[in-house]
């Protein structure tokens, strides 16, 4: 099992965000490293994202929401959702859910 997860739903839907690419990234300096890329799937989930096991840092799930939207017809506002966060215990399963829709987006530490 990866470390680090995600779920996306899409709220103007009202169902998961199904097909959006997902990438992980680790911040180190001004270039950031891809350690891992996923597609949701029909829940909205990327079940396993990444290693099982990270340093602890800062890293960035990007969200390419553009293509998401390009494809279920909606207007896109935000053609990108990236959301850094810290990982401060290297064994701790840490998930990060996204409601999304076409003008808005909001996320948090899910378990």
């Amino acid at each position: 099992m990866s470390l680090i997860s995600t779920h996306v739903l899409d709220t103007m839907l009202g169902e998961p965000a199904a097909g959006l690419l997902v990438r992980l990234e680790q911040v180190v300096g001004s270039e950031p490293a891809v350690l891992a890329a996923g597609t949701t799937d029909d829940d909205g989930r990327v079940r396993s994202l990444g290693p099982n096991r990270v340093c602890p840092g800062t890293y960035r799930l990007v969200f390419n929401t553009a293509g998401y939207f390009t494809r279920t017809g909606q207007p896109c506002f935000f053609p990108e959702v990236s959301l850094a966060f810290l990982v401060a215990d290297p064994e701790q399963h840490l998930h990060v859910p996204v409601l999304l829709s076409p003008f808005a987006y909001s996320t948090y530490r899910g378990s």
